[in-house]
């Protein structure tokens, strides 16, 4: 990364010698999550958004996130920061370790010493998380100096440094600026600036390139995988495009309905997943020459109210796969929940797994040629596994 390795240590003794700044014990993993569980109160009664996640994280590793609008992502993210509003939001169970310390207990006084320093987030949207009456230099100037002790010509220049790295032109000149001066784009680049300024070991990435362009893109993404390159970060990457996805995680979590369905590698999810949503989200990726009298395969139906989830698969209702199932099978997934159980070196949550042969079915557009037959084979492009 540039601008050379970890700044100096905070002030004080106190800081250096914090539990939470030792390097991971060998066999720990640095982010652990097991059975959070994160409700909000509404006038129609308690909303469960997060309802048994588990999960983790190892240092110098990526975990994707993945999953479609609502089912849980982002509020997971936010609770390891312990940034959930109360009220109405509320913890209702589980644990968030980091190097071994539960974060959900610690005194909120102790949170200072993790929020920006030992773990870094990059919010999903730029237009709230930056402070409107605050210059960016004061922004990022705050970071460098609670992060490094760092003040002065030394932080200027470093924020500058670290600004024309994200891709925003004339970097000295715009840390004078105010946030309602910057386009949404250049307000995403300051929020990873920011977020990468205090080289964390672990980074909270929550839909970080949604508005930017492709080349931006590309240049932030060549950053972060150079920043944990240096420090051995952990990465949590939340997103929705699977083709960044393939490119940045190691490992894979896919979440529906305020829980994680199924887990594994990266290219075991890619090549054989498992779970009939994790396949569905991957067939309704667009293919490289596809023809637009060529329909893409659709998860019908909407995900379930989280007040009064079912009592069984909460992706019944909506799972092409069931419907080929027999009837006495199909009962099972509306009448019985099931668990995230291990299976062939990752997990899923699914009475009946896909073997790997299965896809979803495509209807043919209106207008269609009946001479020209639609697929579904094969991982969709740019994933590195075609």
């Amino acid at each position: 990364m540039t601008g050379g390795g970890r700044g100096p240590a905070p002030a004080g003794d106190a800081a250096a010698e914090n539990t939470l700044t030792r390097p991971p014990e060998p066999d720990v993993a640095l982010l652990e999550i097991d059975n959070l569980q994160v409700g909000f109160d509404t006038e129609d009664g308690l909303l469960r958004a997060v309802d048994g996640v588990s999960c983790q994280v190892d240092g110098g590793r990526t975990l994707g996130v993945v999953g479609e609008s609502g089912c849980g992502k982002s509020v997971t993210a936010s609770s390891i920061l312990r940034l959930v509003p109360s009220p109405p939001g509320r913890m209702l169970g589980g644990e968030i370790r980091f190097d071994g310390t539960d974060i959900l207990s610690l005194p909120r006084e102790e949170l200072g010493r993790i929020r920006g320093r030992e773990i870094a987030m990059i919010f999903q949207d730029p237009m709230t998380s930056l402070n409107p009456v605050f210059t960016v230099e004061k922004q990022m100037g705050e970071v460098l100096r609670l992060r490094f002790d760092l003040t002065g010509e030394p932080a200027r220049a470093r924020a500058a440094e670290m600004l024309s790295t994200v891709g925003i032109a004339d970097a000295r000149s715009r840390l004078s600026s105010y946030p309602h001066e910057l386009s949404g784009g250049m307000k995403q680049r300051v929020m990873i600036a920011m977020a990468l300024l205090s080289e964390p070991r672990l980074l909270i990435a929550d839909e970080p390139t949604t508005a930017l362009d492709v080349t931006i893109q590309a240049q932030i993404l060549h950053l972060i995988r150079e920043m944990q390159a240096e420090t051995g970060a952990a990465v949590l990457f939340i997103t929705h495009d699977m083709g960044v996805v393939a490119e940045m995680c190691d490992e894979v979590a896919v979440m529906y309905a305020g829980r994680v369905v199924e887990q594994a590698g990266v290219i075991e999810i890619y090549e054989r997943p498992r779970h009939p949503y994790t396949k569905g989200l991957l067939m309704s990726v667009p293919r490289k020459g596809q023809t637009k009298d060529r329909a893409l395969p659709t998860i019908e139906g909407v995900v379930p109210s989280l007040l009064e989830p079912p009592k069984g698969c909460r992706f019944a209702d909506r799972c092409w796969h069931r419907k080929r199932l027999g009837e006495a099978d199909r009962a099972r997934c509306v009448d019985e929940d099931p668990a995230l159980r291990s299976l062939e070196g990752g997990r899923v949550a699914c009475h009946f797994p896909l073997k790997g042969d299965e896809t979803p079915p495509v209807e043919p557009p209106p207008g269609a040629g009946l001479s020209d037959p639609v697929t579904s084979d094969g991982p969709p492009p740019g994933t590195g596994v075609e």
